[in-house]
């Protein structure tokens, strides 16, 4: 007996201690019989559910701790007592453990989803309860410095309002240095773009005196080397515009050529366009100026032909059809005055077609001069015939002034001169031959020159007659008389033929010699 309790007491205290050092491997196989039996029995099952108690407690810790599965749950069944709270507790701890750990993991992977909406709501204490507010706090920084982010990037970006800065209070660390990259990046951009838009604008507006001076690196810095090359060139394009624009417009020298070196695409083009608008505008001037040169030198048989559009072109027509006016109106007028001055043919009239203004005006006045002119000369060539046959009553009636009025004045007073100087030789005449009165005296007023000398040899012949017989007296006033007739009807080949001598011969002489006169006198005034 005392054997047999040695041995039983000894296994159960073996397995105990073994129990009490964390051995959970053994058991109690010692035969017993009674209390003891039972005892070995209670002690094998505890010591089996202390195994299966520890399997599951390491299970979920390894399963939670190591291998990161959430969720699960110790199942030992058959425990009651400390046992089954210990077991409930480790449930529940594992159940915190997940419900935080999911928590937090879901606002994590929010965060990492571009998700800022979510916090971290489960209830933690502890150092979980840190964790959860040290994430959540993160959580707010981020959306804090995304908003502002956001805000600076719509502003800039979309609406275009530059000088924006992002403020996000209480940050360090990584978030500070990027919040302040952010803002350096808005800083720069904004300079950038500011002196860009200064450029820009001064172009726009007429300046190119301005650069980028702004500091820049890669596309701002390109972009800042392509707009100050794009300055320049239009510097240079604008002083080469300029400059044969003044040359052709202000200064008149045409044929100048704007030369503007490495342009491409529409700067070339237009370059070429202004250079090849200041070709043909120079064409076209030159030969206008050549046109309107030999118009001022009298030469009408130019016409401009140079290719021309728009109002160059109606200008082209217009001093062609001018030019062809002009032609026309130099023919008629030429033909006019050759028909009237060198083959006096008189009535003739310029027809110009088409013309209005001075140039109709000039017509008009050209025509109006050939008509008076043919009136004039006609009403002139009238009275001389009428002198010419010996008709005294006629005079020069029309209209004129000038020399031509001096001309009329000229010949009636000369008409009138003839008829009185007619009557008076006549009167001597019939008084020496007809009533035997000898002595009378011719009396001319107002003449002179050939007149009076005529009228005076007339006079000095009747004075002369003294010593003389009467018979050949009466005969000198009656040859002189017809003769005189003669003269007066155009007949210029008759002269006093009295056989007189001495003083009386000399004065028969000098009458013939003025009445040759008189004749060639009143021949030069009908021609």
């Amino acid at each position: 007996m005392a054997s047999n309790l040695t041995t039983q007491v000894r296994s159960i205290a073996e397995v105990t201690t073994a129990v009490a050092c964390g051995d959970l491997s053994k058991k109690i196989d010692v035969q017993a019989q009674g209390e003891i039996s039972e005892l070995k029995h209670t002690i094998n099952s505890m010591v089996e559910q202390l195994r299966t108690f520890a399997a599951e407690v390491t299970r979920v810790a390894r399963e939670v701790g190591t291998e990161g599965i959430l969720g699960g749950q110790a199942e030992v069944k058959g425990v009651d007592g400390t046992w089954k709270e210990l077991t409930d507790n480790v449930n529940t701890m594992a159940s915190n453990l997940t419900t935080q750990v999911r928590s937090i993991a879901e606002v994590t992977t929010a965060v990492a989803c571009g998700d800022l909406s979510k916090t971290i709501d489960v209830q933690a204490q502890g150092e979980i309860s840190e964790l959860k507010l040290t994430v959540n706090s993160m959580v707010e920084q981020l959306r804090t410095f995304a908003a502002e982010v956001t805000r600076v990037a719509r502003e800039v970006g979309t609406e275009g309002r530059l000088g924006g800065q992002a403020e996000v209070k209480g940050v360090d660390g990584t978030w500070k240095e990027l919040t302040d990259n952010v803002n350096t990046m808005a800083s720069n951009f904004t300079t950038q773009v500011r002196s860009i838009a200064e450029v820009t604008t001064a172009v726009a507006c007429g300046d190119l005196s301005k650069t980028i001076n702004v500091q820049a690196q890669g596309e701002i810095h390109e972009l800042k080397l392509i707009i100050n090359c794009m300055v320049e060139q239009l510097r240079d394009f604008s002083a080469e515009v300029t400059r044969v624009a003044r040359e052709v417009g202000t200064e008149g020298h045409l044929g100048g050529q704007a030369v503007v070196r490495d342009l491409d695409g529409a700067w070339k083009e237009l370059t070429d366009n202004v250079n090849i608008m200041a070709a043909n505008l120079t064409t076209q001037v030159r030969s206008i100026a050549e046109v309107a040169t030999a118009v001022a030198c009298g030469d009408l048989s130019k016409t401009i032909d140079v290719q021309a559009q728009g109002e160059i072109r109606e200008l082209k027509q217009i001093i062609n059809c001018m030019v062809e006016q002009l032609r026309d109106f130099s023919a008629e007028v030429t033909r006019v005055a050759r028909e009237v001055g060198t083959e006096g043919r008189l009535g003739g009239q310029a027809i110009v077609r088409g013309v209005d203004g001075t140039w109709k005006e000039l017509t008009d006045n050209v025509n109006t001069m050939a008509a008076n002119l043919t009136s004039q000369v006609r009403d002139i060539a009238h009275v001389s015939k009428a002198i010419a046959r010996g008709d005294l009553s006629k005079k020069i009636t029309v209209e004129v002034r000038g020399e031509m009025l001096d001309l009329k004045n000229t010949i009636n007073i000369m008409v009138d001169q003839l008829q009185e100087f007619a009557m008076e030789v006549s009167r001597v005449s019939l008084e020496v031959s007809a009533e035997g009165k000898i002595g009378g005296q011719a009396h001319v007023r107002d003449v002179g020159g050939v007149w009076k000398e005529v009228t005076d040899n007339v006079n000095l012949m009747a004075s002369s007659f003294t010593g003389q017989s009467l018979s050949i007296l009466m005969l000198i006033p009656l040859h002189i008389a017809t003769v005189c007739k003669a003269v007066v009807c155009g007949d210029l080949t008759k002269k006093v033929r009295v056989p007189v001598q001495e003083e009386i011969l000399e004065l028969q002489e000098m009458m013939n010699i003025e009445i040759s006169r008189l004749a060639l006198l009143i021949l030069l005034s009908t021609v």
